[in-house]
């Protein structure tokens, strides 16, 4: 009968696992591809020490395929999860399973697909630094705004507290990174690869920083290297350990719009930054915003809004208050009657504003006063720069006719 990771979770609450579990999920690590759901559901079933009995030598679980089986017995031949473990430790490199204190719980929603353990460096707690966690995904061939943006909201990001989250490649996930470093706060970086391993290279300057001061995060062992679905599965783990995921410039393919909808699958807060809609790198963010309910968010305070407790707002925008935005209705409904380009005369004025001559002419000596019209006899016109509402810029200031 399934116990189920919530469960397994909880048996281990007060102790956690013990060496001979921590050896048989490092195992694990190495013999079974990440997010394995069929290796997930065996370990609900039978546990770590079963699983790794049997294939030492035992039976395979039932409804396992003969091929299946060899390939995966194949690849726990010669496997020394002890050495390995003994090898981490001595570079840094601790191997966190369910039940540890360090473990988030959060990751359990993940199910059957949840990590069988997780190679992490850097000496912070993974556990409280993903309590306040926010992914920042996005292009890795993304544009200079792109980057700003990405740098932006990691930077406010880690300046309110909060643990920035991404993949450590090109791009925005890079541009991420850099700005919660630069400014001093938490950031972690998930790796389709070992801890040990620096990839993309043109990261392993970055990467290195991560692992000194922030974390690195894999489920695959110290010294694994990257495919193409490793890139796929790891984006689950970044969309469950975080409270929700942040998408800056993506196209329509997109292996961070997975991270997004795995994480709204997850009832995580999913939310996008909108972009030029001339660029291609934008159109993955507009769908995702238009058709799976993310919410638009455009700085860092925004999104703390969207995942913070009660009460952490946004500040409210500030709209500029223009002088004539300050005028009672009636004059300002002289002032939008004046044409941009004309003198006109006061009946003139008073059909055009449905205001009576004498309060035409009382509204336009104020007008005048303010710096709004000037005349001429009995001739009236704007002076320029006036900003109207219906065209949002100055005038030229015309001459009396």
């Amino acid at each position: 009968m399934s116990t189920g990771p919530a469960r397994a979770t909880a048996a281990h609450a007060e102790a956690g696992p013990d060496s001979d579990e921590r050896r048989d999920r490092a195992l694990l690590t190495r013999v079974a591809e990440p997010g394995d759901e069929t290796v997930g559901r065996w370990l609900e079933d039978y546990g770590p020490a079963e699983i790794v009995r049997r294939l030492r030598g035992g039976p395979p679980p039932p409804g396992t395929s003969a091929r299946r089986w060899e390939g995966l017995r194949l690849r726990a031949h010669g496997v020394r999860p002890g050495a390995d473990l003994a090898a981490a430790s001595t570079r840094g490199v601790r191997f966190v399973c369910p039940g540890d204190p360090d473990w988030p719980v959060q990751l359990d929603d993940l199910g059957p697909c949840r990590p069988y353990g997780l190679w992490v460096r850097g000496a912070p707690s993974l556990r409280f630094w993903a309590l306040r966690s926010v992914a920042v995904v996005g292009a890795r061939a993304c544009t200079d705004y792109g980057v700003h943006v990405a740098a932006a909201l990691g930077a406010g990001l880690a300046a309110r507290g909060w643990t920035v989250v991404s993949g450590a490649a090109y791009g925005v996930d890079g541009a991420a990174h850099r700005g919660a470093l630069g400014a001093g706060g938490a950031t972690v970086g998930v790796l389709a690869c070992g801890v040990d391993v620096a990839y993309p290279p043109g990261h392993s300057d970055l990467i290195r920083r991560l692992g000194e001061c922030g974390l690195l995060v894999a489920e695959l062992p110290p010294g694994s290297h990257p495919t193409r679905g490793r890139f796929v599965l790891r984006n689950r783990v970044i969309a469950a350990l975080t409270r929700g995921t942040v998408v800056v410039e993506a196209e329509q393919r997109s292996g961070s719009l997975v991270t997004a909808r795995r994480a709204r699958d997850l009832s995580r807060v999913v939310m996008g930054v909108p972009g030029p809609v001339t660029s291609g790198l934008s159109t993955g963010v507009h769908r995702l915003l238009q058709h799976d309910a993310a919410a638009v968010v455009t700085d860092a305070d925004e999104v703390i809004e969207m995942v913070g407790a009660i009460g952490e707002l946004a500040p409210e925008q500030e709209v500029p208050v223009l002088p004539r935005d300050l005028l009672p209705p009636e004059a300002a409904r002289v002032l939008e009657a004046l044409p941009a380009r004309a003198a006109v005369t006061v009946p003139q004025l008073a059909a055009a504003s449905a205001t009576p001559t004498d309060r035409v002419l009382v509204r336009l000596h104020e007008l005048r006063a303010l710096g709004f019209v000037g005349s001429a006899g009995d001739r009236w016109w704007l002076l320029a720069p006036v900003p109207r509402a219906s065209e949002g810029c100055g005038r030229p200031s015309p001459q009396p006719q």
